[in-house]
């Protein structure tokens, strides 16, 4: 699960430090799935609520 200071520290580095995707990609130890959708949507948390419990 992502926290709100990961998610900053994504959209920093693409949008003002212009730096690629697989750079932040390496530098942050997330996926290439995980950035594009931090950049993409405009959400600043990211939750997964598990509908039924096993």
């Amino acid at each position: 699960m992502l926290v709100v200071e990961t998610i900053a520290k994504i959209r920093r580095a693409y949008f003002q430090d212009r730096k690629p995707i697989k750079q932040i990609c390496r530098e942050l130890r997330v996926s290439g799935n995980t950035v594009r959708r931090v950049i993409r949507s405009g959400a600043t948390e990211c939750t997964y609520e598990r509908s039924v419990q096993p």
